[in-house]
């Protein structure tokens, strides 16, 4: 809000004025304040003149139109009446010979009412001069009062009633009031219904605390409103919109109510507007505001919205406070004045007025003042003060002019401060409508012509440089104009949009439209223009190209008043056309496939009272009330934003966006923006684009972006085409726009295209049009493939005319004719010329062929000329089968060598069985592979059991094992019956067969494994009966029913025993059932017969039962026993066996079982070492076995024997004396071999005491010094382990193990030993030098030896 002037005058400081508005037009307001006179000012605060009164000035108001101010004053009984339109004052003597105290105008008529301090009326009519005196209408002091429209008059006095009169002055009604009334007003209270009767409810404020509605129909009803009481005092208030009343109090707030009957009494709304105080309220219904004044400062509130509040003004300076408020009633100017005698005037509201070109704006910004900016190229705006308010601004390169009525002021633009120059100013011949300037012309609309000339031009020249269109009265009112650069443009009534050079002022050209052109809108260049015709539509001329005439704008809105071209460089061609709610943006489409077209791009909303002035790259630059700019960014350029950083919020949003940037042929940005967050619809749509509007660099771009391999290779096939149409008809080809692709084909320079294009389409009809235009040696070719497509439809009539219309007879294209050839002998066969068809296909080299004819000849039933033509073909199988059909068996025997398919050979052996050719039928079905058949053949026909067998047992045929059990069921071979039955899956009857001819056992051992418990259980039970102990428990055992299987073995004779044993053993093994285990013990320990069983059953029992420490201790008996008996490796195998079962258990090993186990490995080491001679370590062993000779009970003398012989030889004198001195013994004496007696005799009677020294070696646990075969450690009492090679106690640095038992061997001895050796000498597998590997670290071996030990 601005301030435009602010009055103050000496004679009225300290003192509330008095002042009015002129009514309706508000050009003047009449000022009055304690002095005697009434000063008058114009709407810019210059003074127009002043009424000198006898008096102070009580009371004054304007007429219904503004014209006449009628004024009264203190010491005076005249009316004082001024003439605006003529500045003239005159008197009225009224009559009154007391004090006049009130005035005021009607609202409808020129009747003037004039109220007194004794409560007398006047009414005078101004046009009659007519006075109406009516006394004693009130007793006291007339205060204040109000017209209706229907010219009732209501008048408040101090004696607290008030009265309502007609024009003539006789009173209506009349009411007593509870206190002194204020401000009355006429209004129409809101109801349901409608009221015709006008203004018929009075407001009154009584005493300043009540607010009173008093009907004129319905006096007695009267409603009071009272308030809240911290509001304060009444001190004004409004009516408003459909019976809203709004109020303000002293202190500060402001209240709307409603006067309607169901809401009355309520607050609509209420505020604190003012903190401390609030003087005076009022409201414009052409703005719809509300304003209210108090505390300093002016607040102005939107009616609609009454919480925005659209203005706020401070008065810093008004100390002592403001007082009243009023606006005009156009609401352009709100006048307030202050406690301190002074009147401010604001701007509440300009004219909308301005212009642009180019880039440069001129709009209002104040009564007086135009503002020229330039934003877009950052010059400074300049404020110019114009001497009139203009109703026209118009703005050029260098100039601006303003003006009003038939006058024009020009100012040139200059750099020096302030920035113009006034030029001059005008008078044209008629009141001028609208004015357009370039950079030298200026082009005045006023009266139906356009009046065009030079703006500096010297004054006796300006005659020349003048000329006014149209220069025929006859060409019609103009109705609208333009101006660019070099062109003037103007359309008229009769629909003419005429084209003028400025240069030379000639017509250039000139375009008829059917109605009459009301606005014309060109872009800068003036190359294209917009016009908008009285219908109200909206169309884009191009007046330059004659090609592209006129286009009607889409979707235009009939209330569009104005249009913008976008200024910014790159958009040539976008435009928007606007109402008062909306932008709508166009943009024109030059180059495409389609041709030339226009597209609505969207719409923005504008905010109210927004007149666009210019568009610059989407931002839209708007003139608002205020008289200032704002800018819009229209909503079809939100991409720019995109681009700049804030990202869309969601793919859909961005989709739209792109489709914009599209539309607006902005390709760069929708490139950017499909690479920010583009999907792949987003591209396609991009390279889509792109090929309409023929942009094929940009098009290779994105398709390549988006791994679009045939589209970039297509591309560059047609890049650098000049020829637009060529050019054109690819790109809607490859947008499958392929009857436009034909049309700018076929008005290019290369017009074959359309025929090449229709022909990859398989478009025959057309191709074969446009060949007969262009191309007639390609008919035969286009025929034959539009005969193979009228083929496969079915269109076989026609097909066989286009196969004829093929032939070329031409060698060069053999194979062409050749094709046509078949599809005539095809067709002719389809058309039931068979006869012509079989022969063609017949003649003719292709194979395929003759399948086909044969194809079709058979599906018509035509069965021998078929075969026939597959016999030619070489489809010997299909020929066949024809033959069959037809029962042409002969033929089928000639050509079955030929044949493949198992189906013939099927067919063929059935019908040779039918003839009782049993051996043909035999040999068909095998090449058929139909096994069944065979056998069944073989056996019922031939007689031929062996072949049935064979072919049986090599195919597995379920049902020719059945056969064949049949076969020899009927032969009384009960076992091979069984065998067969079992094959072929019929285990019942086998079950059956075997359990009437006793064949059970045959059952069983050929159902083997295959058998399911059901199977096993049957048998079982069988042999139950049978009494067959060991067969019934072995088939409960594997049936799982185990104390069943007990039962049976335990039943078995001794004959069975072993075997019944052993399987008593594994099937307690397999139950883990403890009542089974102690069952199958006390047998074995003889509890139940008294006869115990051998000690192995009972070992083999632990070992089932997985308890490895009761085998372990039975393993060492039976060890012992078979030691005694001499069984030596038995022994050793046993104990060497329950060790290494023991050791996987992790079970520790007994002691007895380790050094039985060494001392019998010792024994067999003997042997070993012996065979190769080396007696000394042979010795050393029998040493160790003599030292526990009664291990050995059954062979003392022998080992003895052995013992002194070895170590005879081995130079071990002493041992040999010693352990012959105990062959001497008398138990031994006798047993000795007489070969030896006498040399051992010889040895005891002359000893020879001499020793070899055994070598010591370091224990592997402490190192110290042992002799070589010691197993004890003397010094850390550890067991050693012992080597398997040799019996010596094992070395750290010469470790090996058995690859197989893990047992460790010295290496070096290991290796030697192995050179004669192929077997482990403790677990027998067998081995190799290369398998035994050197082991470095043997720590974890000493551990676990010390840990079994």
């Amino acid at each position: 809000m601005k301030s435009v002037f602010i009055l103050a005058d000496k004679a009225w400081a300290g003192s509330n004025l008095l002042y009015k508005w002129q009514k309706s037009l508000g050009n003047y307001i009449a000022v009055a304040g304690q002095d005697n006179s009434v000063k008058i000012f114009d709407r810019h605060g210059n003074k127009w003149t002043e009424l000198n009164l006898p008096g102070r000035c009580v009371g004054m108001d304007w007429d219904k139109d503004g014209d006449i101010l009628a004024v009264i004053a203190a010491k005076s009984s005249s009316i004082y009446l001024w003439d605006a339109s003529v500045n003239k004052t005159s008197q009225i003597d009224s009559g009154m010979r007391d004090q006049m105290s009130f005035i005021l105008w009607s609202k409808t008529s020129p009747l003037l009412a004039v109220g007194t301090v004794k409560g007398n009326l006047l009414i005078y009519n101004q046009q009659t001069s007519r006075k109406i005196p009516v006394l004693g209408k009130h007793t006291k002091k007339i205060t204040c009062g109000c017209w209706s429209s229907q010219n009732l008059l209501a008048l408040g006095s101090d004696d607290n009633t008030l009265s309502i009169s007609n024009h003539e002055g006789d009173t209506v009604r009349q009411t007593t009031l509870r206190g002194e009334p204020a401000e009355i007003c006429f209004s129409v209270m809101k109801t349901d219904e409608r009221s015709s009767l006008g203004e018929s409810t009075v407001s009154v404020s009584v005493e300043k605390k009540i607010l009173m509605l008093f009907s004129v129909n319905d006096p007695e009803n009267r409603i009071e409103l009272t308030f809240q009481r911290h509001y304060g005092n009444i001190v004004s208030y409004r009516w408003y919109g459909d019976g809203y009343i709004l109020i303000g109090f002293s202190h500060g707030y402001f209240v709307v109510i409603s006067t309607h009957i169901r809401e009355i009494g309520q607050e609509l709304y209420q505020a604190q507007n003012h903190k401390d105080s609030l003087n005076s309220v009022a409201i414009s219904p052409v703005l719809n505001k509300a304003a209210s004044c108090g505390d300093n400062c002016i607040k102005i509130q939107e009616l609609s919205e009454l919480k925005d509040i659209s203005n706020v003004v401070r008065l810093d300076d008004e100390t002592k406070g403001l007082d009243q408020l009023n606006w005009t009633d156009d609401g352009q100017l709100l006048a307030v004045s202050t406690q301190k005698g002074t009147l401010h005037v604001f701007l509440t509201k300009l004219p909308i007025l301005g212009d642009s070109f180019g880039t440069r704006l001129a709009y209002l910004t104040s009564l007086l003042e135009v503002t020229v900016s330039n934003q877009v190229d950052g010059e400074k705006p300049v404020a110019i003060q114009v001497e009139v308010e203009p109703t026209f601004i118009a703005v050029g390169p260098y100039h601006v002019a303003v003006g009003m009525n038939n006058r024009a002021w020009f100012y040139a633009l200059v750099d020096q401060n302030p920035g113009f120059n006034k030029l001059k100013d005008i008078e044209y011949l008629g009141t001028i409508a609208s004015m357009c300037l370039n950079s030298d012309y200026a082009a005045a609309l006023f009266e139906g012509k356009v009046q065009l000339h030079m703006i500096e031009g010297q004054d006796q020249e300006e005659k020349k440089q003048m000329k006014l269109f149209p220069d025929d009265d006859r060409k019609g009112r103009i109705l609208c104009h333009a101006l660019t650069a070099d062109f003037l443009y103007y359309g008229t009534d009769l629909g003419n949009v005429v084209c003028v050079l400025v240069e030379d002022w000639e017509t250039v050209s000139s375009y008829s439209h059917s109605v009459g052109v009301r606005k014309v809108f060109p872009d800068l260049n003036g190359t294209r223009l917009v016009f908008i015709d009285d219908k109200n539509g909206g169309f884009l001329l191009s007046p330059a190209s004659a090609t592209d005439s006129c286009f009607e704008l889409p979707n235009f809105s009939p209330t569009i008043t104005g249009v913008l071209w976008d200024n910014w460089h790159a958009d040539r061609g976008v435009f928007v056309a606007y109402d008062d709610d909306k932008v709508y943006t166009y943009a024109l489409h030059k180059t495409t496939i389609y041709g030339p077209r226009v597209v609505l791009v969207g719409s923005t909303a504008l905010l109210f009272s927004q007149k666009p002035l210019l568009l610059h790259n989407g931002e839209l630059t708007c003139q608002t009330a205020s008289g200032k700019t704002s800018d819009v960014a229209l909503s079809t350029h939100s991409f720019l934003k995109t681009l700049i950083g804030t990202a869309p919020d969601s793919p859909p949003e961005l989709s739209k966006q792109l489709a914009q940037a599209l539309m607006l042929k902005r390709f760069h940005e929708a490139c950017d923006l499909c690479k920010f967050a583009g999907s792949d619809i987003d591209w396609a749509e991009l390279g889509k684009a792109c090929l309409v509007h023929m942009e094929v660099e940009l098009a290779i771009q994105v398709y390549r972006m988006s791994d679009n391999v045939g589209m970039v290779l297509s591309l560059q096939g047609i890049q650098g085409i000049e020829d637009m149409n060529l050019l054109a008809g690819h790109l809607a080809m490859f947008l499958g726009e392929y009857n436009l692709a034909q049309d700018h084909y076929l008005s290019s320079s290369c017009p074959i295209a359309a025929l090449e294009m229709r022909r990859d389409l398989l478009h025959w009809d057309s191709a074969l049009m446009l060949a007969k235009r262009l191309a007639e040696d390609q008919i035969p070719f286009i025929s034959k493939e539009y005969a193979v497509h009228l083929e496969f439809i079915g269109d076989y009539v026609n097909a066989l005319a286009h196969y004829e219309k093929g032939m070329t007879h031409d060698n060069k294209f053999q194979e062409h004719d050749e094709a046509c050839q078949a599809g005539v002998a095809r067709m002719s066969i389809r058309m039931g010329d068979i006869r012509r068809g079989a022969a063609q296909a017949t003649q003719h080299p292709s194979r395929i062929l003759k399948k086909e004819c044969g194809a079709i000849l058979e599906s018509m039933k035509q069965f021998s000329e078929a075969a026939q033509l597959y016999e030619k073909g070489q489809y010997y199988d299909k020929a066949a089968s024809v033959y069959i059909r037809c029962k042409n068996w002969a033929k089928v025997g000639e050509l079955l060598p030929h044949v493949s398919s198992p189906k013939i050979h099927l067919q063929y052996a059935k019908a040779k069985e039918a003839d009782g050719k049993y051996k043909d039928a035999a040999r068909a079905y095998e090449s058929a592979k139909d096994w069944d058949n065979v056998i069944r053949v073989l056996l019922d026909h031939l007689n031929n059991p062996e072949d049935a067998v064979r072919i049986v047992r090599e195919t597995q045929s379920i049902d020719g094992a059945k056969m064949v059990a049949r076969f020899f069921l009927r032969l009384n071979d009960h076992g091979s019956a069984i065998h067969f039955l079992v094959l072929s899956q019929c285990n019942d009857e086998a079950f059956q067969l075997a359990q009437q001819h006793g064949q059970m056992e045959v059952y069983a051992d050929i159902i083997g494994s295959e058998a399911t418990q059901e199977d096993y259980q049957s048998i079982a039970l069988y042999f139950e009966a049978e009494k067959k102990h060991l067969q019934a428990g072995r088939f409960f055992q594997k049936c799982g029913q185990y104390s069943r299987a007990l039962k049976h073995f335990l039943k078995c004779p001794n004959t069975d025993d072993n075997l019944a044993v052993e399987m008593a053993i594994e099937t307690v093994g397999q139950a883990k059932d403890n009542s089974l285990t102690n069952q199958l013990i006390d047998y074995l320990m003889g509890e139940s017969d008294g006869m115990p069983k051998d000690a192995k059953y009972l070992f083999r029992l632990y070992m089932a039962l997985q308890q490895y420490r009761e085998a372990a201790r039975t393993a060492i008996i039976i060890a012992r026993e078979e030691q005694c008996a001499g069984n030596y490796r038995n022994a050793h195998d046993l104990l060497f066996s329950m060790y290494t079962e023991l050791q996987a258990q992790k079970i520790k090993i007994p002691a007895e079982m380790a050094t039985n186990l060494m001392i019998l490995h010792s024994y067999l080491l003997v042997k070993i070492h012996v065979k190769r001679g080396d007696h000394l370590k042979g010795a050393r062993m029998l040493i160790r076995v003599s030292n526990n000779i009664s291990k050995f009970p059954a062979h003392v003398v022998p080992i003895l024997t052995s013992a002194v012989i070895e170590c005879h030889r081995a130079g071990l004198k002493n041992s040999a004396f010693s352990f012959a001195a105990m062959l001497m013994r008398p138990e031994y004496r006798n047993e000795i071999d007489s070969k030896y007696r006498k040399k051992i005799e010889a040895m005891v009677r002359r000893p020879d005491t001499s020793e070899l020294e055994e070598e010591t070696t370091p224990c592997p646990f402490c190192g110290f010094q042992l002799p070589q075969n010691e197993l004890l450690c003397i010094s850390c009492k550890n067991n050693l382990p012992y080597c398997i090679a040799t019996g010596r106690h094992m070395l750290k640095e010469d470790w090996s193990v058995c690859p197989h038992c893990e047992f460790p061997a010295l290496y070096s001895q290991f290796i030697l030993l192995l050179e004669t050796e192929t077997v482990c000498p403790m677990c027998s597998e067998t081995l190799s030098v290369k398998q035994v590997k050197k082991i470095s670290d043997c720590s974890t071996y000493l551990q676990t030896d010390e840990l079994d030990q």
